[in-house]
């Protein structure tokens, strides 16, 4: 009998070291995703950049340098759903950060879950709305539940989205008091977040923080002489009620993520605790800074790319000191667009005007009682699409496909829009041109009549308090990806590739399933 168990061990023992023998498999998947990250701009800025951030991407890596996100009005929600589902969001449920809810007839977090609880945070969110599978999912599945996985970004739903239904933890800060918090939805709550919100709290340093040109500026490129005069100092003062907006649309705060990223490796030891590979999800930014006083970011965007490649410099040595860099797979994706829109100073005399959200929608309700009897038949707006009162519309005993349409007649001969679609075109068509639109609006959650404004025209939100304000500008750059380790081979790849194929390449190189409502067939990136 002592012979037989002995045997039994032994056989254990000889299985568990050669999974851990295998090469192909991975200790740790290290996913990375950066807000608005340009291809041009890494290119441009790559004899600036260190060793072993960008630069080692590019050349121990697969340099995807033109992914398509192919939908238009992506966010970091969205996009990052596209790179961990495989899906558009017509499919995977994250069209917007915001969607609307009929209940309260508002806008609402597309990964709001009244049914949670936030912990450091009145927030309740869970990736319940997320209607695939991620990568993270199929890791978790295929390490039967043993894997760790772990998301830190400063927005709550791109973390969600990252950790997956079947994440370890998901953490992201609070912008109304700078602490990291978290939702009862998943099943770990590090200690070591927490106690960093007592310990180490963002609150009690961001008064104390400047951000101001990392080197002199005769050394970035291509800038003309008047931003070559004076440096620029932006600050953070805990006076201002947006400051922890302002705080997290800066470099600063990526400085703050790599710090949380690496305590993970080093305090929870991820990549080192057996046979199940571990992720870590991190959310950086390479957005521009809004915040400017003269509308003109560019200087500070060169020196957030700049300071983005040390934190990943300080990421990848940190991967290499407590898992090794040749036990894990890398990739680094942007969030697929561009929003540097901007208001232009009224002495150039560029086309524009203001599009009043309160006064098109006063106008189009008093056109509709005209038409169909007195009644509110307009609920709300957000994000270009309109919402019809459904359910007066049904007492009525109306043909919501006929209001609609009577909606999107009236309004596309306002000033400012371009064009105007009900929902019923939009998913109806089978014009080219509007495959775009459809792939990335979900009919359930979608408004009844879409809009489409001139460039440069200003679309005030005045139904909202502060107003909000945006200007319509189309900005086509090429966003890029990143894949390195893992037996992938060094290689860049200038033709277009479908941002939903990057989940599917991931979880090949891994030899796991692919997400289950994945678009695209895999790349083949694997030496041979």
């Amino acid at each position: 009998m002592n012979r037989l168990i002995t045997s039994v061990i032994c056989g254990l023992v000889g299985i568990n070291t050669m999974l851990h023998a295998d090469p192909s498999r991975p200790k740790l998947v290290v996913g990375i995703m950066i807000d608005q990250l340009r291809t041009d701009y890494i290119e441009y800025l790559q004899n600036l950049f260190g060793e072993k951030g960008f630069k080692k991407l590019m050349k121990d890596g697969a340099f995807l340098k033109d992914v398509d996100f192919k939908v238009p009005g992506l966010d970091p929600a969205s996009g990052t759903a596209m790179i961990y589902t495989g899906g558009y969001p017509r499919h995977n449920g994250v069209t917007a950060a915001k969607v609307y809810d009929p209940v309260s007839k508002d806008m609402v977090p597309t990964l709001h879950d009244p049914s949670m609880i936030g912990n450091f945070t009145t927030e309740t969110y869970s990736p319940a709305n997320i209607r695939l599978s991620t990568i993270s999912d199929e890791l978790a599945i295929d390490g039967a539940g043993l894997a760790g996985i772990y998301s830190i970004s400063p927005d709550p739903q791109q973390a969600i989205i990252m950790a997956g239904h079947a994440g370890s933890s998901a953490f992201w800060i609070n912008d109304n008091t700078g602490k990291w918090a978290t939702t009862t939805y998943y099943r770990e709550t590090p200690a070591v977040v927490t106690q960093r919100n007592y310990n180490e709290p963002i609150t009690t340093r961001i008064d104390t923080m400047q951000w101001k040109p990392s080197r002199h500026l005769s050394s970035y490129p291509g800038l003309p002489a008047q931003k070559r005069l004076l440096d620029f100092k932006h600050t953070f003062p805990t006076a201002d009620r947006s400051v922890y907006r302002m705080y997290m649309s800066s470099p600063m705060v990526n400085t703050e993520v790599t710090d949380v990223a690496i305590t993970y490796l080093k305090d929870l030891k991820i990549g080192s605790r057996g046979d199940a590979i571990d992720m870590l999800n991190v959310g950086y930014t390479a957005a521009p800074y809004k915040y400017v006083k003269d509308g003109d970011f560019r200087l500070e965007l060169q020196d957030s790319y700049l300071r983005l490649d040390g934190q990943l410099t300080r990421l990848f040595d940190a991967i290499e000191k407590y898992v090794g860099l040749d036990n894990t797979l890398v990739y680094v994706a942007s969030t697929g667009y561009y929003d540097d829109a901007v208001a232009d100073d009224p002495q150039y005399r560029m086309p524009t005007g203001d599009f009043s959200v309160r006064r098109a929608l006063s106008l189009l309700n008093s056109y509709l009682t005209a038409r169909y009897g007195n009644g509110d038949y307009v609920d709300t707006y957000s994000a270009g699409h309109i919402y019809l009162d459904r359910k007066q519309i049904e007492e009525r005993k109306l043909d919501l496909n006929e209001v609609a349409e009577a909606a999107r007649d009236f309004l596309v001969r306002m000033s400012g829009v371009n064009d105007a679609f009900t929902m019923g075109d939009i998913m109806s068509s089978a014009l080219p041109a509007m495959e775009a639109m459809r792939l990335g609006t979900d009919p359930k959650t979608g408004g009844d009549v879409v809009l489409e404004f001139n460039a440069g025209w200003n679309i005030v939100n005045d139904t909202k308090f502060p107003n909000e304000t945006k200007v319509a500008r189309s900005s086509m750059v090429q966003t890029p990806v990143f894949i390195m380790g893992c037996g992938v081979a060094p290689v860049v790849i200038g033709t277009p590739v479908d941002a939903t194929a990057i989940a599917p390449t991931v979880t090949q190189v891994l030899r796991i399933r692919s997400p289950n409502g994945a678009e695209s067939k895999p790349l083949d990136l694997l030496r041979r």
